[in-house]
């Protein structure tokens, strides 16, 4: 590769990075409203299909974004980005934190306790989804690896779909068993919640898998790279 084309893919590097933090910063901090969505009118373990939290919604964009730079930057890059995004978490838990300690003046459009009641479950909610995160992410990473040695770098939908359903269900169990462990969910809707979060982020995982496609056919007409073959960055 050309110098301009390396320069290239490193911006691009940056850019999937960025989109990664964001999401992932932004589901820890939206978590506490949950949402319906019916197409089935089916229960279990008295949860409808689906009722979960709205911080699932760009959750899923980061195990896409992972499983992209683990097929063209590598194993390496890949795991940068998720020690980047635990960083990313700290700090902008740190920031809810204390945005939440310190008074809110009487003419303040938003007061102490709805503050509290929107964020003051965040640390606890960061720290669980983090490591949730971690477990989730190293899991989906090593799985993608490894299915792509088995398969010679052909048959992506196999390593994205597998890796992605393996390190969702590990993600959706350690974050509910936080969360109820510190109360913030009653255990009465663990069983639900948890086949619930899973099945619905493997429906996601299912979605996505054409976007994988389309963004590992753009990068290797671009770089003019082949099937296996990964850009190493400046």
């Amino acid at each position: 590769m050309t110098l301009k084309d390396k320069l290239a893919a490193q911006r691009i590097y940056f850019i999937l990075g960025a989109l990664f933090i964001t999401s992932l910063v932004v589901s820890n901090l939206i978590f506490q409203k949950f949402f319906y969505w019916y197409p089935f009118h089916i229960e279990i373990f008295g949860t409808k299909l689906f009722e979960i939290s709205v911080g699932i919604l760009p959750y899923p964009i980061t195990f896409l974004i992972t499983d992209l730079i683990s097929e063209i930057y590598g194993k390496k890059r890949a795991n940068q980005i998720v020690v980047t995004g635990i960083f990313a978490s700290l700090f902008s838990l740190s920031i809810v934190f204390v945005s939440n300690l310190v008074p809110a003046t009487s003419w303040s459009p938003v007061g102490n306790e709805m503050f509290s009641t929107v964020f003051g479950n965040t640390a606890v909610a960061v720290f669980a989804s983090m490591l949730a995160y971690l477990f989730a992410q190293f899991i989906d990473i090593q799985i993608y690896h490894f299915w792509k040695r088995v398969t010679k770098g052909k048959h992506l939908w196999i390593r994205n779909n597998f890796s992605t359903f393996s390190s969702q269900f590990v993600d959706t169990l350690t974050i509910l068993i936080l969360m109820c462990s510190f109360g913030i969910i009653d255990w009465s809707r663990f069983e639900g919640l948890l086949v619930a979060g899973f099945l619905f982020k493997a429906f996601i995982a299912l979605c996505d898998t054409p976007f994988l496609y389309l963004g590992v056919f753009l990068f290797r007409k671009r770089f003019k790279i082949q099937v296996n073959e990964e850009i190493e960055l400046l």
